[in-house]
């Protein structure tokens, strides 16, 4: 999409558009095409939410959102480019969490969640932006991990997962472990004092079971809508049951995992994503499976987080 021409005038992070515009903006008056391109998205969301059940408050948010940026005069991305974050934040019905999607939108071109649900993510993409990770190494860790977000793929490389992938070895772990610090640091400036404070936030792994459990629980019933996803699906049917729930402050989202490797070992119908959405919209993602051995043989466990699950399973 051509981008507008630039603005000349200055601004502070949080920015208000009636502030941008008394200081000279040359954004035209009325919505632009960027404007309406990303409420379309946000629009496309609520739709897929609703269609899947979802939160019906987060619904409304996203319809509020999108019909305040088909009557925004400034450009959004003018907004973006001048206050960053703060600035859409700052925007009538914008959150945090829908000021960081519009962000995302503005900087990508892309909307990570939007693509979860409509079953388009295109495993490995988000990765070929790590210096050094070509095609083949982006499938890899999508793929072997079962990671689709730079966040995941962080708690991966902090927890031993990616130095045991098969045929990376220990350097070059070390090197992509760096790499996408780096990467992450500067995604995360605009945000740095939210990001600090969540960096330990996790939802407890009792409630992380509880969803898997609720999730398997309702595909069993068959009461869940199902999705299309892109890959490893030649006949395009909707097989893919979505699940959209609550745990206190948590908004969750599970999905049976589309990966290469739950494929190729049978468990696609036994390997169940979770991503976590905290109250201030930082997201997680986890991956649920059977412990095929040890202790916990047999028992659902959260990877990376073995040794919480069987604490957990001791007190019950």
């Amino acid at each position: 999409m051509p981008q507008p021409p630039a603005d000349t005038a200055t601004a502070t992070p949080g920015t208000a558009p009636q502030a941008l515009a008394a200081q000279g903006s040359t954004v035209a008056e009325g919505p632009g095409l960027e404007n309406l391109h990303v409420a379309e998205m946000l629009r496309e969301m609520a739709v897929l939410l609703e269609t899947q059940q979802g939160n019906r408050y987060r619904v409304a948010a996203y319809r509020q959102a999108a019909d305040m940026l088909t009557s925004l005069s400034p450009n959004v991305r003018d907004l973006f480019e001048h206050g960053g974050l703060p600035a859409l934040d700052a925007l009538p019905t914008v959150g945090p969490g829908i000021a960081a999607a519009i962000g995302e939108i503005l900087t990508s071109g892309r909307w990570r969640k939007l693509d979860r649900l409509r079953g388009e993510i295109d495993g490995g993409a988000v990765f070929r932006s790590i210096p050094g990770v070509g095609a083949l190494l982006a499938r890899r860790l999508h793929d072997e991990l079962g990671v689709d977000t730079l966040e995941a793929l962080e708690a991966a490389a902090h927890d031993g997962r990616l130095e045991r992938l098969p045929r990376l070895g220990a350097r070059r772990a070390a090197g992509l472990r760096s790499a996408l610090t780096e990467l992450l640091d500067r995604t995360r400036a605009l945000r740095r004092a939210r990001t600090q404070r969540l960096a330990a936030t996790e939802p407890p792994v009792e409630w992380l079971l509880d969803v898997d459990r609720e999730y398997r629980s309702a595909v069993a019933a068959g009461s869940l809508p199902k999705i299309a996803p892109r890959r490893f699906n030649p006949e395009g049917a909707a097989w893919l049951p979505v699940l959209h729930t609550r745990r206190g402050d948590w908004q969750f989202t599970a999905l049976y995992s589309n990966t290469a490797r739950a494929h190729e070992l049978d468990r696609a119908h036994d390997w169940v994503v979770l991503y976590g959405e905290d109250a201030q919209h930082a997201e997680r993602q986890y991956t649920v499976v059977t412990a095929p051995r040890g202790s916990l043989a047999g028992r659902r466990v959260v990877r990376g987080r073995e040794a919480l699950c069987q604490a957990w399973y001791s007190q019950t």
